[in-house]
């Protein structure tokens, strides 16, 4: 039994260190960069191995924005629970989106394919990447008193709070955007207006 579990730890282990090598030639030089060969040079293995914990290079892709997911959704949902109110969860859960946006540059770009192709439909299906909405989602249904975590209603504030922080996110990555006071700035007085629309719909 031991040794099964030690065997099955090596494994995971190595399947960490692929993908950890795939991150740093990424980092160091960009995903074009990026190839199965190159991964096994990193680590010091043959070729062949790599492909026996992953297919090909778009199943390593796939394993990262899943990876992306859990860290984003984890930022948001610690930024969350220090705010009883939903209109301050929003705002803290948008922000810690943004942190996490610049301190997992590369994460985010094969998250949301930026610079990149992205199998979009298959990363929407993933339930790491549905957690996230769905905590935004909570808080909009509370804010806007709607019973219906479905309501299209819901699903359009979503679309529109994402729409804008992923195109500052997307502007900025692209080294197009302003200072980060400024962007800062922007974000937070967006997200307040969003928020001030969501209120006067609910009680008008």
């Amino acid at each position: 039994m031991a040794s099964k579990e030690r065997i099955q730890r090596l494994k995971e282990e190595t399947r960490v260190n692929i993908l950890d090598a795939a991150l740093h030639i990424v980092k160091h030089e960009g995903w074009q960069a990026l190839s199965m060969r190159k991964i096994a040079d990193v680590i010091e293995y043959t070729a062949p191995i790599i492909y026996e914990y992953f297919a090909n290079k778009d199943a390593i892709l796939m394993e990262l924005t899943r990876k992306g997911y859990v860290i984003l959704a984890k930022d948001m949902e610690k930024a969350k629970e220090h705010y009883p109110m939903p209109e301050d969860q929003l705002e803290a859960m948008w922000l810690a989106y943004w942190n996490f946006a610049f301190e997992n540059k590369e994460l985010y770009q094969v998250m949301f394919g930026v610079q990149m192709n992205c199998c979009c439909e298959v990363v929407r299906a993933m339930p790491e990447a549905q957690r996230f909405t769905t905590m935004v989602s909570e808080a909009i249904m509370q804010l806007m008193n709607i019973k219906d975590i479905n309501d299209e209603m819901i699903c359009t504030k979503y679309y529109t709070f994402w729409s804008v922080v992923h195109g500052l996110v997307s502007i900025n990555l692209l080294s197009r955007g302003f200072s980060d006071e400024v962007n800062r700035q922007v974000l937070k007085d967006t997200i307040s207006g969003i928020i001030r629309s969501m209120k006067d719909q609910v009680f008008s």
